[in-house]
């Protein structure tokens, strides 16, 4: 295949899928042990799904070196300003636009930093718009602006979703890096991706329902990608969120008790530290654990680009 995708018409393809030529995807094969599906009682479809449910645990264990490839090109890409795009549809594209929305807060992403693009667009957040993944062109116009340190992944259970398609070959075209993460080792787009993160998950409980397992893999993938992502560029330290936003009084206690895990500052004196800072949870815990002030706690972390644990380097240097 080359890289400018042509996609056959939707005829042409259950034809071929008739007579053999293209396979199709295991998640629309049938699971022998879901037969009987609708005799079972509702404990036993419950067990039944959970038991599958691990099968896609163990779909993500066998691509983790792939997927820390993909991390570490995003991380280097990052620090140099680019930028992480998802495409997507339906169920795809919703958990993409989930993971890409939860890292503002949690991180303290600035926007444009990791986008996600659905088929359909906002409206296909609530509402199933379906005929919208069939579109190659609305792929490529969602593509548009991507440059070559940005990474584009798309998110296709079946590996064939045009919309995804189209995106990734304009993505590919604009020389950013791409990748693939699907539930088909035969996906037809896994040429135009430069990595291709297949999740053998299977044939889905209820035949041809990739919202399952399939979509159970690949929120994985999104959790572990994203988080270690900002795990690599300096959104953490140690194993606490110091880049959240206080948003709200949950997040402001958060931040209070993250700054006295990380400095043993009793509560009082946490909360005063924070508002010396402005509230700003990195700047706090340098300036607690360095034994400077936050202006100069505040310019070591910028010298550092974010990196609470660069920044305390450098203070005990």
């Amino acid at each position: 295949m080359k890289d400018h995708l042509s996609l056959m018409s939707t005829q042409d393809l259950l034809l071929d899928r008739q007579d053999g030529a293209q396979p199709l995807p295991p998640t629309e094969l049938r699971l022998d042990a879901s037969a009987e599906l609708d005799s079972k009682s509702s404990l036993e479809v419950l067990r039944l799904l959970n038991a599958e449910d691990r099968v896609a645990v163990e779909a993500v264990a066998a691509v983790l070196p792939q997927l820390a490839d993909l991390v570490d090109l995003a991380a280097e890409r990052f620090r140099r300003g680019g930028a992480v795009h998802y495409f997507g549809a339906g169920t795809s594209g919703r958990l993409g636009v989930l993971d890409a929305a939860e890292l503002l807060p949690t991180f303290n992403l600035e926007p444009g930093r990791v986008v996600a693009h659905i088929a359909g667009g906002p409206a296909a957040l609530v509402n199933a718009v379906e005929d919208a993944e069939d579109s190659e062109a609305e792929g490529r116009a969602a593509a548009a602006g991507i440059g070559p340190d940005d990474i584009a992944i798309g998110l296709a259970a079946s590996g064939n979703t045009p919309y995804v398609g189209g995106a990734l070959a304009a993505a590919r075209a604009a020389g950013a890096t791409t990748a693939l993460v699907s539930s088909n080792p035969d996906a037809a787009l896994a040429p135009l991706a430069d990595i291709d993160l297949v999740l053998a998950t299977g044939a889905e409980v209820l035949t041809g329902s990739t919202r399952l397992k399939a979509a159970t893999a690949e929120k994985l993938v999104l959790n572990g990608f994203s988080t270690a992502l900002m795990v690599a560029v300096g959104r953490t330290w140690s194993n606490l969120m110091v880049s959240v936003v206080a948003t709200n009084d949950k997040l402001r206690l958060r931040t209070v008790r993250i700054l006295q895990e990380a400095t043993g500052l009793e509560a009082g004196a946490a909360v005063g530290l924070l508002a010396s800072a402005d509230g700003e949870l990195k700047t706090s815990i340098v300036a607690a654990i360095a034994a400077i002030d936050v202006v100069d706690a505040r310019s070591l972390l910028s010298r550092h680009h974010g990196s609470v644990r660069g920044a305390l380097a450098a203070a005990s240097a």
